[in-house]
């Protein structure tokens, strides 16, 4: 089953401001956030260390551990909401995760 999670604006703004910091194209930045956010997701929930994914489109298309499936189902079935607004959910949470604040390249551009 692939779930796509639309990319929240709060999402797409921590991730170019990752991006900046590492002198990173926006798009290469939203991947790789994106990526951090289901490796925190399926390993804290399957274990899993690695994932599946990709990024389209303002979309993050996944395939879920079958742990992560089941977990997401039961959320559905206690709250109601789709599996894939549920995962967008925690997605979402992990959007300023891993954002050094203070912690920037001495050649990086100015803000």
């Amino acid at each position: 089953m692939t779930l796509t999670v639309e990319v929240s604006e709060r999402f797409r703004e921590a991730a170019e401001e990752w991006g900046d910091v590492r002198m990173m194209d926006d798009d290469d930045a939203l991947e790789t956030k994106a990526e951090q956010a289901l490796l925190e997701i399926e390993h804290l929930v399957s274990g899993d260390e690695s994932v599946s994914f990709e990024v389209v489109d303002g979309q993050i298309r996944h395939e879920p551990s079958d742990e992560l499936s089941a977990f997401l189902e039961r959320q559905s079935e206690s709250t109601g909401l789709p599996p894939s607004t549920l995962l967008g959910l925690h997605v979402d949470l992990f959007a300023r995760v891993f954002l050094d604040e203070d912690s920037r390249p001495p050649n990086a551009p100015p803000r």
